[in-house]
């Protein structure tokens, strides 16, 4: 095992330019709370103070232009004005290299599939103003198949889309007033006039955005995609509020989570999708807790795995914070470099010190859940043998890795060698090596390093991302590594009777070789 010297030093004459503002940039930002030709109390109070507040975002932390903003509300929200925006303003007025930003905050539904391309017979889709029903189904939708046709003539460019509404197969199919009754706030339009059946048809089969069916050959192609809930979940305008103050619960989190004294889990300034991710997941079940009949609120993100540790947007130097006596605290500027992501179209940032940056891959704060030690304590010799022991709390399967200052990781286990394959137990302790190993660790290198203990409490089967084969022998890069194994354990958990996100937990320790 290895043990590197850190090598944090990085130049910041590009730094100036993330998210800088070129003619190009567009964003189209779409809200739609009142309807045409629906009743009023499936009006939504939240979309029209979302998108002033994503307006603020644009103009503001994501540094576009005033001008490059078009935005569609409430009657200027029609299916063709929401298809010609989107092709001539995003796709014909800009070209590959530059960024998009895509938005809508409204109604989500489901319309049966007449393309044949849906596993369960379906076609997600979003509201429009002039949304009707017909004889038996939504007419003037947006269907995902709509969306996914602008995003392919997009290819090449920094697209993000975001779309606060859901796309459920649970509710009730019905536009019975009970129904309707309960739903106070629920971005999801019922299908109209059809009966219930006895079990929805949709369940357990498709769990993605709703939205982008195809999200490998997007994601592939320049696209970063949020959604409010897994397929099957409800998103909501947050009841809770005045109604004139009503906003979406995703959308305010998701804004939140820009400012890094909400969001930066480790603490060095910059904001990474993951931990984005993690943020609005969190805000969002805080929400769900306090409703009724909210039962799983697991926001989506695809995006290639390279990105989930790059900064969301231009990285803030710190602010001075004032003590008790009125005396600023000065922190060292945090130093970050750019890095090509190999299927991105930007530059991304991510922080200069590569064991630091694993913090933004990773995501969460570190917690109790998940606990390590050396025997040796956190400073080490030079050819000191030392174990390493990790506990957790709940029952689960570890991925252990070892994280150098080169920005290298060795996998520690799972590995060929142990005898102990079975999960971890709650309260137990696995200490590596034990005496069937017939090795010792030994410090090697200087500088500093970071042991990442995951513990995934669902069976989520990781042998193509950390394969037990590579573990004590393959030298990986630890930002790659990492990234593949994050990026499974956030996609939908479908192995229970409800979708919900995959059960993990985290644990880190930083030690010292002198």
């Amino acid at each position: 095992m290895t043990a590197l010297r850190t090598t944090a030093i990085a130049t910041l004459c590009c730094l100036a330019s993330l998210g800088a503002a070129r003619a190009e940039d567009r964003a189209l930002v779409i809200g739609i709370g009142t309807y045409e030709n629906l009743p009023e109390d499936m009006f939504l109070h939240g979309p029209k103070n979302d998108v002033k507040a994503i307006q603020a975002l644009l103009t503001g932390t994501l540094q576009f232009k005033p001008e490059g903003i078009r935005v569609l509300t409430e009657e200027k929200a029609t299916r063709e004005a929401m298809l010609s925006s989107m092709d001539e303003w995003l796709v014909a007025g800009t070209a590959p290299g530059d960024r998009i930003y895509l938005y809508f905050s409204g109604h989500g539904l489901q319309v049966k599939d007449v393309s044949g391309d849906e596993e369960d017979g379906m076609d997600e889709a979003i509201s429009t103003y002039d949304i009707r029903a017909g004889d038996d189904d939504w007419m003037n939708v947006i269907l995902d198949d709509d969306l996914e046709a602008v995003l392919t003539k997009l290819k090449g460019r920094a697209v993000t889309l975001v779309i606060d509404a859901c796309h459920s197969g649970t509710i009730s199919r019905s536009l019975s007033p009970q129904a309707v009754s309960g739903l106070n706030g629920a971005r999801y339009l019922p299908r109209p006039f059809a009966k219930t059946p006895k079990q929805p048809a949709t369940r357990g089969l498709r769990i993605d955005l709703g939205v982008v069916d195809k999200p490998a050959q997007l994601t592939a192609g320049g696209l970063t995609a949020w959604s409010a809930a897994a397929a099957y979940q409800v998103a909501w305008d947050d009841v809770r509020l005045p109604i004139e103050e009503r906003h979406g619960v995703f959308s305010s989190a998701y804004i939140a989570g820009y400012t890094p004294k909400e969001s930066d889990a480790n603490g060095n300034g910059l904001v990474s999708n993951a931990e984005l991710f993690e943020y609005v997941t969190r805000k969002s079940k805080d929400y769900c807790s306090t409703l009724e009949g909210c039962d799983n609120l697991d926001p989506q993100l695809e995006s290639v795995p390279e990105a989930l540790g790059t900064s969301i947007a231009k990285p803030e130097p710190y602010k001075a914070e004032q003590t008790s006596a009125d005396q600023p605290v000065n922190k060292p500027e945090p130093v970050y470099q750019k890095v090509k992501i190999e299927t991105g179209v930007a530059p991304a940032y991510v922080d200069a010190n590569p064991v630091t940056a694993i913090g933004d891959v990773l995501g969460k704060a570190d917690s109790s859940e998940v606990t390590i030690s050396l025997d040796t304590g956190p400073k080490l010799k030079k050819g000191q043998v030392f174990t390493i022991s990790v506990t957790s709390q709940y029952d689960g399967n570890l991925v252990l890795l070892d994280v150098n200052g080169e920005g290298m990781a060795t996998q520690i286990f799972p590995n060929d060698m142990a005898q102990k394959i079975t999960p971890l137990s709650a309260g137990s302790t696995l200490t590596i090596p034990d005496d069937y190993y017939g090795l010792d660790f030994e410090a090697d290198g200087s500088g500093d390093n970071m042991l990442v203990a995951i513990v995934v409490g669902d069976a989520v089967d990781l042998k193509d991302v950390a394969p037990s084969a590579q573990g004590l022998n393959a030298e990986l890069d630890a930002r790659q590594s990492i990234s593949g194994i994050i990026a499974r354990l956030q996609k939908t958990w479908t192995g229970d009777a409800e979708n919900r996100g995959v059960r993990w937990s985290l644990g880190t320790l930083k030690y010292t070789v002198e």
